[in-house]
C-alpha cells in the first residue's frame, strides 16, 4: 500500500507566495513529486471618488496622442498564456524563431516563455504573416499580455 506524503510547510510557503505576488496558481516539481497550489480568483471592488476638475482654456493647446488600442483583443493577437520571461530565440547565439513580415504556419514555434525554470513553447494557433512583435527577448510578460500580431 502506497502512502501519500504531503509537506504542509511547503504548501503554506507556496500559498504565502500566491498571496504576496497576487498570482492565482503556482506549481513546484522535484524528482517524482509535484505540488500545485491554486487559489480561486476574487474580485475586490474599491470605492472610487470622482472629483470634477476646473475647466481651463489654453490659447494654443497641443494635440494629445491617442492611447494605443488594446492589442490583446486584436483578432490576430497571440496573448501570453502564463507569467514568465519571453525569449525570441532558443539561445542567445541562435536566430530568432520569427521576424516581422515572416510567413508562418499553424503550430510553428513563435517564442519560449520561461516559467518556474521550465521553457514553454508558444506556438502559432493560426497561419499568416507576423505583422508585429510586441516584446523583446528577455522581457517579463504577464498572463494575457499580447506578444505577437499575426495577420
Amino acid at each position: 500500500m502506497s502512502r501519500l506524503l504531503v509537506d504542509a510547510d511547503a504548501i503554506r510557503a507556496l500559498a504565502d507566495i500566491l498571496t504576496e505576488t497576487g498570482l492565482t496558481e503556482i506549481e513546484v516539481a522535484e524528482k517524482d513529486s509535484r505540488i500545485r497550489v491554486v487559489r480561486a480568483g476574487t474580485t475586490v471592488a474599491a470605492p472610487v471618488q470622482t472629483i470634477a476638475a476646473p475647466v481651463v482654456s489654453t490659447p494654443a493647446a497641443t494635440p494629445v496622442a491617442a492611447a494605443p488600442a488594446d492589442l490583446s483583443k486584436h483578432p490576430g493577437a497571440v496573448n501570453s498564456p502564463m507569467v514568465g520571461v519571453a525569449y525570441l530565440a532558443p539561445d542567445p547565439s541562435s536566430p530568432p524563431f520569427i521576424t516581422e513580415g515572416q510567413t508562418i504556419s499553424v503550430g510553428q514555434t513563435l517564442m519560449l516563455i520561461e516559467a518556474m525554470k521550465t521553457f514553454n513553447q508558444i506556438k502559432a494557433t493560426k497561419g499568416g504573416t507576423i505583422k508585429q512583435i510586441l516584446i523583446a527577448s528577455g522581457d517579463p510578460v504577464e498572463f494575457g499580455q499580447p506578444l505577437v500580431i499575426i495577420e
